[in-house]
């Protein structure tokens, strides 16, 4: 079963989406829930999850700028959007960062099936060439991390990605994400928000650039899940840390 995550501010419509999903018969489990795109990023930081479904507005955190959040944190799931006529160049946009697919509202049942089954037919022969690629490559040398590792440190952190650190060691990026932690014990997402979160820390110490410039040049582009990630992780916010280091 792969798991489904739904993402809008409506509760009849998170509800009517999990009663069609369920009535479809698909090997498709909605796992949870959220309200809006930031809840849904704290969520998937500690659940795993291979399938979003979220809508465009939304409160708080919109469908835009969770994608853009989710793109740069996590690349093991895909999204599909949902939206109403009128806001397709906003669906562009979430296109253009890496969304697999899109559902206009009112939401078919048949249309919604058809998206969800070519998605679990493309999801299957993902893993299928994954797992064959694991097979041949069961014993790849730990060189293999060393070059990812070697892309972190000359990738500024705004710009990493878990597909192109998959990229510039030619492997798909849910087999680099299992050998990540397979190797060094952490998932890939962990390890690249603890380098945010020490690079954060080094220049709220040593800049006086402002909290803002500091998320985005750390690769957040949402100040509020930057500031909400940085005082789960230090103990403080980004302003506190700042006048005690002071």
């Amino acid at each position: 079963m792969k798991k489904v995550l739904l993402v809008d501010d409506e509760r009849w419509v998170r509800t009517a989406l999990k009663w069609t999903i369920n009535k479809l018969h698909l090997p498709l489990q909605v796992a949870y829930e959220c309200v809006n795109g930031l809840e849904a990023l704290d969520w998937i930081k500690q659940n795993e999850v291979d399938l979003v479904l979220t809508d465009i507005r939304m409160p708080i955190m919109d469908g835009l700028s969770f994608v853009k959040e989710l793109s740069q944190m996590k690349g093991e799931q895909d999204v599909i959007v949902i939206s109403v006529h009128d806001e397709f160049e906003f669906v562009q946009k979430a296109i253009r960062n890496g969304v697999y697919d899109y559902l206009l509202k009112p939401i078919e049942e048949t249309e919604l099936k058809a998206c969800l089954e070519k998605w679990l037919d493309k999801r299957n022969k993902e893993e299928t060439k994954s797992n064959s690629k694991q097979y041949e490559d069961a014993n790849l040398p730990s060189s293999t991390i060393d070059s990812v590792l070697q892309y972190l440190e000359r990738t500024p952190l705004d710009q990493v990605t878990l597909k192109d650190a998959a990229e510039s060691v030619h492997m798909n990026p849910s087999y680099l994400s299992q050998l990540f932690k397979q190797q060094l014990n952490k998932k890939f997402v962990d390890y690249i928000t603890e380098l945010r979160m020490e690079e954060s820390k080094r220049l709220l110490i040593n800049t006086t650039l402002r909290i803002s410039e500091i998320a985005e040049r750390v690769g957040y582009s949402d100040l509020a899940y930057f500031s909400n990630n940085f005082k789960r992780i230090i103990g403080r916010s980004p302003s506190e840390f700042r006048k005690s280091a002071i």
